[in-house]
């Protein structure tokens, strides 16, 4: 869906907020009251934040001994009937990758939080950097659905992170809010509404001491019910493959299509996960993909170059994954050129040049230097593709 924006009438009074801390107030809001983390530069604030909410409603905070520890407690409070997050950054996404597989297998849901810096390794821990896009995507082993969604504001960063935890808790997924060290630290005047106005789903539960229940077994929206603990229901999970009661399976026909139904629901309920931003696209002949602090500096370069008699737009996924295919390729109907803006060695220019198919020319612009993407570098590009 296109993003929209409309006045709040319960919003509160505007405040100064950082991007991190709109991912814990976003979290509280939705109903988060279960944090695990270990603190990491660029994302220590979204733990402090959260270890100073959680207390207030009731909430548990835990500073684990180290990220895959954290991960774990996190898919654990989660099946124990809690709305869970956690957060950290590339390095500690990394030693999370093994148990968000088990949570995608095992269709656990729970919110991550990773504010991208600078490698591979520990890199530049205190530099922004974009490159965690793929790792978002296909970071932990086998063939699994992953929502990602890319904030590039403070507000969106406390809109996003809400929306993480509808999306997971209605799809039992896992879901990842990714933002750059730059709108992880950027402070903005922000209303944000009232938390008792802020709506968010509840995921789907057992019937109370159903003795037919299956812990895998769905209808038609491909989503099971869970069970909560003490209501009755005999559950086995496991990060084997698996069949309906839960028990592991290696029978062909059984793994298939349980695998096939984990990874359709995503398909199935694609209008609710897809968002994005088009931006004078409807006569963009050259067209600009790109998200966070990078998808910013392109908005102003656009303005720049259109001065000039140059048609320029700006495609921004707010879901990066799954990526929104049938808008990004209305958006670039006219389009003569893409440029592709990213502060990484070029990630997401494989997703465009693989949706463009070689129809269209598809410019990489990177920046790994730990310095932020600038309109500058965008507006040579757009015009050097506008030739």
């Amino acid at each position: 869906m296109p993003r929209s924006s409309t006045a709040n009438p319960a919003a509160n009074p505007p405040i100064n907020l950082q991007g991190n801390h709109a991912c814990a107030l976003g979290a509280i809001a939705a109903g988060c009251r279960f944090f695990a983390g270990y603190p990491i530069t660029p994302s220590s604030e979204v733990a402090e934040k959260m270890s100073e909410e959680l207390p207030k409603v009731g909430g548990t905070f835990i500073q684990m001994e180290d990220e895959i520890a954290s991960m774990g407690a996190v898919l654990g409070a989660s099946m124990g009937g809690v709305k869970a997050m956690t957060a950290t950054s590339g390095p500690g996404f990394s030693l999370k990758q093994e148990n968000l597989g088990y949570g995608a297998g095992a269709e656990i849901p729970c919110v991550i939080i990773d504010v991208m810096r600078g490698g591979p390794s520990t890199g530049m821990p205190t530099r922004p950097a974009q490159g965690d896009i793929m790792q978002a995507r296909w970071g932990t082993h086998g063939d699994h659905a992953a929502i990602v969604l890319a904030p590039a504001s403070v507000k969106e960063a406390f809109e996003e992170t809400i929306r993480a935890f509808d999306l997971s808790e209605r799809l039992r997924v896992p879901v990842v809010v990714l933002i750059d060290e730059v709108i992880g630290h950027l402070v903005e005047t922000v209303e944000l509404p009232n938390p008792k106005s802020v709506k968010c789903a509840t995921r789907k539960w057992a019937k109370v001491g159903d003795e037919s229940y299956k812990p895998y077994a769905t209808g038609k929206d491909m989503v099971p019910a869970m069970s909560r603990p003490g209501d009755g229901h005999r559950v086995h999970t496991t990060g084997l493959t698996h069949w309906e009661d839960g028990f592991p399976t290696q029978e062909p026909a059984r793994v298939d299509k349980m695998s096939r139904r984990i990874l359709g629901k995503l398909d199935h309920h694609a209008a609710a996960i897809e968002s994005f931003e088009a931006v004078k696209c409807s006569d963009a002949e050259v067209l600009v993909v790109g998200i966070g602090v990078s998808a910013r500096a392109a908005k102003s370069a656009i303005d720049t170059v259109r001065a000039d008699g140059i048609k320029a737009g700006l495609f921004r996924p707010i879901t990066l994954w799954p990526f929104p295919e049938a808008a990004f390729v209305k958006a670039a109907k006219k389009a003569k050129a893409i440029v592709v803006p990213e502060m990484n060695a070029g990630q997401l220019v494989l997703e465009i040049e693989r949706l463009v198919g070689g129809r269209i020319p598809v410019e990489s612009v990177t920046r790994i230097d730990g310095e932020p993407m600038n309109p500058g570098q965008i507006e040579t590009a757009i015009r050097e593709a506008a030739k």
